[in-house]
């Protein structure tokens, strides 16, 4: 069965960061491809990892502090609920790359973000309840981060896959 729940990391650099050990990864493996729909989903991610419930949820946290995680939540098609998605694609200057991502991820509607070695390197993707909002929102971003060159590539068509990075 496919995980109703997503993770998010802030950038591509996760998988260097600093204090990830195997068994964070094992976690954040396990919960985005399984997150058990459970009233303890962390005691039976424990179970399976033979890990505590405490340290599963001291674990997850850590991560998140970390930048590692940014959140966990119910994913759902947008569409499905009257809501619009983009693909959103940033040429970010070296030096404006950590104003830019946190300027992004204060947005509730971005749910992945991250960066690519190419001019643009910075890609999001965004929800929202009409296109004007993200409209006027990647005009905000850009007003307030300086970074100007910003492409909002909607979908045209929608193909649902699921994706799941192996750390």
């Amino acid at each position: 069965m496919q995980s109703l729940f997503y993770y998010h990391f802030l950038t591509s650099k996760w998988s260097t960061a600093t204090g990830m050990d195997s068994t964070d990864r094992k976690i954040i493996n396990r919960i985005q491809t399984h997150f058990p729909i459970d009233s303890r989903p962390y005691q039976k991610i424990g179970q399976d990892l033979n890990l505590t419930e405490e340290e599963v949820i001291r674990r997850v946290e850590n991560l998140k502090q970390n930048g590692i995680i940014r959140r966990i939540g119910g994913n759902f098609g947008p569409y499905n609920l009257g809501f619009f998605s983009t693909l959103c694609a940033a040429s970010v200057p070296d030096d404006k790359i950590d104003i830019f991502t946190k300027t992004v991820n204060a947005y509730t509607g971005v749910t992945h973000n991250y960066m690519r070695e190419h001019r643009y390197n910075i890609w999001f993707t965004f929800i929202a309840s009409s296109r004007h909002i993200i409209e006027q929102s990647l005009k905000t971003i850009a007003r307030d981060t300086g970074v100007t060159d910003i492409l909002d590539l909607p979908a045209t068509d929608l193909f649902k896959i699921s994706a799941n990075f192996k750390v």
